[in-house]
């Protein structure tokens, strides 16, 4: 399993949307800050969408450990924010959980605070650790994945 993460974060840096996609299970969950849960083909397309939309990208893992139940990773990613032109370096912790010798559970922890300081400037760092701006996030963000998943 300790293989599969790595093969999921060699196609994150290469933007290698399918080989990371072959890493999930079908009924795969996935969850993070920005887009809430996921499950499935939305997260699936999810990845579609960041790896075609990725612009000065660059990502690194490390402290990659795993059974046959579950595992996790440390991994940062470098670019630029689509909507502002910010860069962006985020710092993420991963747990997976494994089904079928294929991810079935992907739960990436950030500091959204951070993360929205960086991205969005002042506003962020003003409204970005409130439940408000989470929740609004999450609906932008999932928004823009229905309208790349209908195209």
């Amino acid at each position: 399993m300790k293989k599969l993460i790595e093969t999921f974060y060699t196609g994150l840096s290469n933007l290698d949307a399918e080989t990371m996609i072959s890493c999930y299970h079908d009924d795969v969950v996935f969850e993070d800050p920005g887009f809430g849960k996921l499950k499935g083909n939305r997260a699936k397309g999810m990845w579609r969408m960041l790896c075609k939309n990725a612009r000065n990208f660059k990502v690194e893992f490390s402290q990659v450990e795993a059974n046959d139940q579950k595992g996790s990773a440390h991994w940062e990613a470098w670019y630029s924010f689509s909507k502002t032109g910010k860069s962006v370096h985020n710092k993420i912790d991963a747990q997976f959980e494994f089904k079928d010798g294929k991810i079935i559970k992907h739960i990436d922890d950030f500091n959204l605070h951070r993360w929205a300081s960086q991205a969005i400037g002042w506003k962020g760092a003003l409204l970005g650790g409130t439940g408000f701006f989470k929740k609004k996030l999450i609906l932008q963000t999932n928004k823009m994945l229905d309208k790349f998943m209908a195209s």
